[in-house]
């Protein structure tokens, strides 16, 4: 099974504030639906949360939500306690590839316990000194590098912001 992340972050690792996001970027958003459409996201209780209601859930993907809560209800979503259950789960139903979609505590826990194979990372050309979350640090020397796509500014998106792939090492 191949594990992906996917997020987009600020100049120093910012990735949201009040549990939302810190930016409005159309083409990002959808990379996003693209690259996980038909696909399983996994997504911590809080990033659930943060999901305004009428796009729970995240359509045309299985979402699975991590929860130290037994007995959260996220209506057509698996619900379970750890990454490695979400991955059981994911294997059970046959999926060949799991991106893992946040928040800092996932990002944190899938980095240190899982081998990861790719990070799809959006870089917002931009500081965000009253972010409350943060993708965690990782070395970019671990990793191939490819970038995908760059975007400047404009009408519709409030930042420049960069596309790139990392596939691991070796």
């Amino acid at each position: 099974m191949k594990i992906y992340l996917i997020a987009a972050i600020g100049n120093n690792n910012e990735i949201g504030k009040d549990n939302d996001l810190l930016w409005h970027l159309p083409a990002d958003m959808n990379f996003f639906k693209e690259m996980t459409k038909h696909k399983v996201v996994v997504m911590g209780r809080r990033n659930y949360d943060s999901i305004p209601p009428k796009y729970r859930p995240l359509p045309n993907r299985t979402n699975i939500v991590i929860t130290r809560n037994p007995d959260l209800e996220a209506p057509e979503c698996y619900v379970c306690a750890s990454l490695q259950e979400a991955l059981e789960i994911s294997a059970e139903i046959g999926e060949e590839e799991v991106f893992i979609i946040g928040g800092e505590q996932i990002y944190t826990l899938a980095l240190q316990e899982l081998d990861v194979d790719r990070l799809y990372i959006t870089h917002v050309n931009a500081d965000f000194p009253d972010a409350h979350a943060h993708f965690p640090k990782f070395n970019p020397e671990d990793w191939n590098v490819t970038t995908l796509s760059e975007h400047p500014k404009d009408e519709e998106h409030t930042f420049n912001f960069t596309i790139k792939q990392y596939d691991q090492k070796g």
